[in-house]
């Protein structure tokens, strides 16, 4: 179909529903029914069977879509398995003897997100596993965990060379390298792209300085506000006095790091690093992360079923009980997943980003298009919930805008496509990153959209100034530092503003152990 203003009906009406009734899975399917009826050219039974069709295509999509529901669906039994057998309780009572405050744990959290760059929807689910324990145990709403996630997940992984995404932008960055002759490999291209990443930068940036000032904007502030006086009312905050040995952690974190480990082994395996005798960076863009993801929740699953039957932390029956009552609990967000994933498909036969992309022909002054091709990603991103998506319909069109006049604007402006495209990724509510953020954190979806994008618009702004200023003067450095320093300010600015949500131990309400 050919690309028109129709064709951003069904991601508007699907993200307008959302914000507005907080029915996420019926938002989302009347924004995938409403595009199946414009492709059906307003036929009901037409459209109505394409819906049900694109649904059931998205379940059974044996090479990215099935690995990722299976992955979540058994996490969600992992997840029930930790807290039945008392390993997720063992866990937070540890931590509580190393990590004193809510600062404390916020860090954790993020320096977490850091490590697991591997692939986004990895690190969101895997860090929830190992944060709630401590953020619940400290007070942090589930709602600043989810915005903790999601700003470490897609941001971390776009800057990281050896993870499915530097893979996946190798692969785009090929044609124009040779097409105007960047006398560039399509790694070091990648790292020249890296420093006109302006926005997943800044949305790193933004997290540290979020913790370390301790403020929030105003809604995620009701948030942690309300999670601190839940905890003080539960009085489930305690100090241990002992020493609590490390051990009593490793019920939790074994079947975790198993679930790292063994997922890392297998993408790299799958991409001939130990059998075909290729680099890191080459088996990383040639692996199988999808089929690594189940592969590694598998040894997961057996190692707790070692740890915890013979010890007798839960029994045979009861292992199989627990861990199939959380696979179900993880039914709804799967549905989430699947219709966001369906919604994609219409989108792409609707051509909304091609569409989308349209709107930057024309007349436009040199200087302001790295800011534009920014604006264009974000928007695009934000309504086809896909930042791959995003990533090959603009990364070509920018290249080909700034190429034929200034070949050495191509790779900056590729890198504020890439930026604008992490925006969307990291906070529509279309968008499968955004959706497992909120299941790692199990955290309601919507809660989490609207807490986050105060956060990922202040960081689109500052990345804003950053590209008139790189446009204005050709230093890609220059405008990541006026953003950074942007950012830096606007966050002063509103500190000065806001109160802190108090730790409870400032409030000398400890119980001591």
């Amino acid at each position: 179909m050919e690309a028109t203003w129709w064709s951003i009906i069904p991601p508007l009406l699907a993200i307008t529903c959302a914000i507005l009734t907080r029915e996420v899975i019926l938002s989302l399917l009347l924004g995938v029914v409403s595009g199946a009826l414009i492709l059906a050219n307003f036929s009901l039974t037409g459209g109505l069977s394409d819906s049900f069709q694109t649904i059931f295509t998205q379940v059974a999509d044996p090479e990215w879509t099935t690995p990722i529901l299976i992955f979540a669906l058994m996490l969600g039994g992992v997840t029930a398995l930790l807290s039945k057998s008392g390993a997720t309780e063992q866990f937070g009572i540890w931590a509580m003897s190393k990590v004193k405050t809510r600062v404390g744990a916020q860090l954790v959290t993020m320096f977490t997100g850091y490590a697991i760059f591997i692939d986004d929807y990895f690190n969101s689910l895997a860090v929830g596993q190992i944060a709630r324990p401590i953020t619940d145990n400290h007070g942090v709403s589930r709602s600043k965990l989810a915005y903790l996630i999601d700003s470490t997940g897609a941001p971390i992984c776009v800057l990281i060379p050896l993870s499915s995404w530097g893979a996946y932008t190798f692969s785009l960055l090929a044609e124009p390298i040779k097409t105007y002759g960047l006398g560039h490999s399509p790694v070091s291209a990648f790292f020249s792209v890296l420093p006109a990443n302006y926005y997943a930068i800044a949305s790193l940036v933004l997290v540290f300085l979020i913790i370390w000032f301790r403020m929030d904007f105003p809604l995620m502030r009701k948030h942690e506000q309300k999670a601190v006086d839940a905890l003080r009312n539960e009085q489930r905050l305690k100090v241990v006095a002992t020493k609590v040995p490390f051990t009593q952690s490793l019920d939790l974190l074994l079947p975790i790091l198993a679930m790292i480990i063994g997922t890392i082994l297998f993408f790299l395996n799958s991409g001939g690093y130990f059998s075909g005798g290729v680099g890191l960076i080459e088996a990383s863009g040639e692996g199988n992360i999808t089929l690594a993801l189940v592969y590694g929740v598998v040894v997961s699953v057996v190692l707790a079923a070692l740890l915890y039957i013979p010890r007798k932390k839960l029994k045979a029956k009861e292992f199989l009980s627990t861990f199939t009552k959380g696979m179900e609990s993880m039914l709804g967000g799967a549905m989430i997943l699947v219709l966001a994933w369906s919604i994609g498909d219409i989108v792409g036969r609707l051509e909304t980003g091609q569409f989308l992309a349209s709107l930057v022909e024309g007349n436009i002054p040199m200087w302001v298009i790295p800011g534009i091709l920014f604006a264009l990603g974000c928007i695009m991103s934000f309504a086809t919930g896909t930042s791959w998506g995003t990533f090959a319909i603009m990364i070509p069109i920018a290249a080909t805008v700034v190429g034929s006049t200034n070949p050495e604007w191509v790779l900056p402006t590729i890198g504020a496509v890439m930026a604008g495209a992490v925006f969307g990724d990291h906070c529509s509510p279309i968008s499968d990153s955004t959706i497992l953020s909120a299941i790692g954190a199990e955290c309601d979806l919507m809660d989490h959209v609207s807490t986050q994008i105060p956060y990922a618009l202040t960081a689109a702004f500052t990345s804003l100034i950053g590209y008139l200023v790189f446009g204005l003067t050709s230093f890609v450095w220059l405008g990541l530092v006026v953003n950074i320093i942007a950012l830096v300010g606007v966050l002063l600015i509103l500190k000065r503003r806001t109160e802190p949500v108090l730790d409870v131990f400032e409030e000398d309400e400890i119980v001591q152990g």
